[in-house]
């Protein structure tokens, strides 16, 4: 049964997405999928020359410059497989908007048989990228008035957020006319299309124009195309809107070279404002490569790149360290490929401060972290991970946006907290969080969500007599021996109050400054284990690499603590290049005195050289936590 609630989630979504109409996909508005900040590597999807050259092959980059060809330059697909013609070109690959996967689309055609042989597209998805399904759409059959035509060419997908479904477009030519960028829209399988082509662009000249390749950027759609018998050039046209037919066509030529030129691909640089436009030079069998900041103006960085085969019109996308391992493990790593490898992470991308949680409701395990890998920690959405056996992890999205869901804090979305709590056979989730440098609390009745917001934050005071620190990083415990609920809070002071029945306000006459002395920062997290109480903290800043966790114990849930003569249980492992290592939470695991502790650490192998950065460049992982015979906790050694 539908929820009130869900249902109006749904409908959030959808009217954001109909409201954004700019098809550029941001986490806020999709539930899940690896964002920008994540991503780690490039694939470049390719054909090559001949008639053995006409499969798709892929290449990896680490860094958008250097490119290995994988499975020693021979085709990943069998073209026979999957294509009417026995061949497929200009392969053109898109990540999914709801990050499941990958759409390709390629030309069905072998130049053997001439240019003006191929009526078809082969449409193709997967989601690890090795495993692949396809169809082949033959425009001619499918579509009626199409006995002109000619050729079908170089198709591309993108998704039309305003229709919310993904546009193919392509090139045609019937009869004796010009060729044409086309589009259509793909079904919800992604094996066929399901309206009549409509033309997309023409140039106003009434030219041929193939090979579009449409990028967006800050609200515009770049259209980059070939002039075909026409210069035989790249150019590029402007349009606010994906299928209006309005389109500001720019002038100049892109290219960087005089000779002839076709097949261009644009891909953004990972975490930068620079844009990589490359393009086949078809007559010389070379390709070129030529940089830009406003999609406009071009500087060739030829003497940048190295490839290490030679290919014919393809396309680049970014892809995360999970993906690139998967191809890896596929087809073997190239020689001489410096891949960056790592080990721990439990979850993948930027994240740091992670709670974790145990749900009875659902019987999984769940993650519940900073969004990390924004300048400055400058985040402003929650995500939430789960998992059955600990080892893999499901991205569930957003969970909580202070954009649209918080009225009262807009940024800084840090360390959150969560408690299952069970009444009248009913459970709710109780989701602490700091936003502003203050903390909120969210309620939902699902670990996932979605949450609505109390309205106003939880904590926005110093207790009486602090005069320093911020009130951030909660963590909420529930006392088993007494089912009191508590909140803690703090940096640079320590802080606890019980939680009033609603869950949602604190008895302010229970508030109490319980710091341990010298070494607290913040990140405080509370665990019950054989009538002892153990107090967990990190010391000194994020961006140190010395950030490290201590701990204490009690026999009641606001002090006094005792402070074991050794105290400091994880700490940084240079021999590994492990630093950083902090702000954790821990697992015990049902029925069994068995625990983990899930904390982050610098990004390995680079972050221990970004500096300042490397406090928001964090990862997140896991390693068991053991006890000596006297309940003191065992250092812990971070693992690779």
């Amino acid at each position: 049964m539908i929820t009130y609630a869900k249902a109006l989630f749904v409908f959030l979504i959808l009217l954001l997405i109909l409201e954004t109409g700019q098809g550029q996909i941001s986490p806020q508005i999709y539930r899940s999928g690896p964002e920008e900040k994540d991503f780690r590597a490039y694939l470049f999807t390719y054909f090559t020359s001949g008639s053995a050259g006409e499969a798709i092959r892929f290449g990896v980059s680490t860094n958008g410059y250097t490119y290995k060809a994988l499975n020693h330059n021979e085709p990943v697909l069998d073209s026979k497989r999957i294509s009417s013609t026995g061949g497929v070109r200009d392969p053109h690959i898109y990540r999914k908007v709801d990050g499941s996967g990958f759409y390709m689309v390629a030309t069905d055609m072998t130049a053997a048989k001439g240019w003006d042989s191929n009526r078809a597209m082969v449409l193709l998805q997967s989601t690890d990228l090795v495993q692949w399904t396809s169809s082949v759409v033959n425009i001619q059959h499918k579509f009626a008035n199409q006995d002109s035509l000619k050729r079908v060419w170089a198709p591309q997908t993108i998704f039309d957020a305003e229709k919310g479904k993904y546009l193919i477009y392509w090139s045609m030519k019937h009869a004796n006319g010009p060729d044409i960028i086309y589009y259509s829209y793909a079904n919800q399988d992604f094996t066929d299309l399901t309206d009549e082509p409509k033309i997309l662009f023409r140039p106003r000249n009434g030219g041929s124009c193939i090979d579009g390749d449409i990028i967006f950027k800050a609200g515009i759609y770049y259209l980059f195309y070939k002039t075909e018998g026409d210069g035989n050039g790249i150019k590029v046209a402007e349009s606010s809107t994906l299928t209006s037919g309005t389109w500001l066509e720019q002038p100049g030529y892109k290219q960087q070279t005089p000779q002839a030129v076709e097949g261009s691909t644009i891909f953004k640089l990972i975490n930068e404002d620079k844009y990589i436009l490359s393009y086949d030079v078809y007559r010389d069998k070379s390709y070129q490569f030529c940089e830009s900041t406003d999609l406009l103006h071009f500087t060739p960085i030829d003497s940048a790149i190295q490839l290490d085969f030679k290919p014919r019109h393809g396309s680049i996308v970014p892809i995360t360290q999970k993906e690139l391992a998967t191809l890896l493990a596929k087809w073997g790593t190239p020689e001489g490929f410096q891949s960056t490898s790592n080990q721990n992470p439990i979850i993948e991308g930027y994240y740091a401060d992670p709670e974790v949680l145990y749900a009875e409701k659902t019987k999984k395990y769940y993650i519940y972290p900073t969004s990390d890998g924004f300048h400055e920690w400058s985040g402003h959405y929650f995500k939430a991970f789960s998992s059955s056996d600990l080892k893999n992890w499901k991205d569930e999205g957003v969970i909580l946006d202070l954009k649209k869901d918080v009225q009262w804090a807009d940024r800084n979305a840090w360390a959150p907290t969560i408690i299952e709590h069970k009444k009248e056979g009913k459970y709710k989730y109780y989701y602490y969080y700091t936003a502003a440098q203050k903390i909120g609390v969210a309620v939902s009745d699902h670990p996932t969500g979605p949450f609505l917001d109390s309205g106003k934050p939880l904590i926005d005071f110093k207790p009486e007599g602090i005069n320093r620190g911020q009130e951030i990083d909660p963590d909420v415990f529930k006392d088993p021996t007494t089912g009191k609920y508590y909140l803690y809070w703090g940096n640079g002071y320590l802080a606890v109050a019980e939680l009033e029945d609603d869950m949602i306000s604190i008895k302010k006459s229970s508030l109490k400054v319980i710091t341990p002395p010298s070494t607290f920062r913040e990140g405080a997290e509370v665990f019950f284990r054989n009538d002892r109480y153990y107090f967990l903290w990190s010391e000194n800043d994020t961006r140190s690499e010395d950030y490290r966790v201590r701990y204490a114990y009690s026999h009641s849930p606001t002090g006094p603590l005792t402070i074991p003569e050794e105290n400091l249980i994880l700490r940084k492992d240079p021999s590994l290049g492990i630093y950083g290592t902090g702000h954790n939470s821990v697992l015990k695991i049902p029925n069994k005195d068995e625990w983990y502790m899930v904390y982050h650490r610098f990004s390995r192998p680079n972050g221990i050289n970004m500096g300042r950065a490397a406090g928001y460049h964090r990862e997140v992982c896991m390693d068991p936590i053991s006890f000596n015979e006297d309940g003191t906790i065992k250092i812990l050694a971070p693992s690779r």
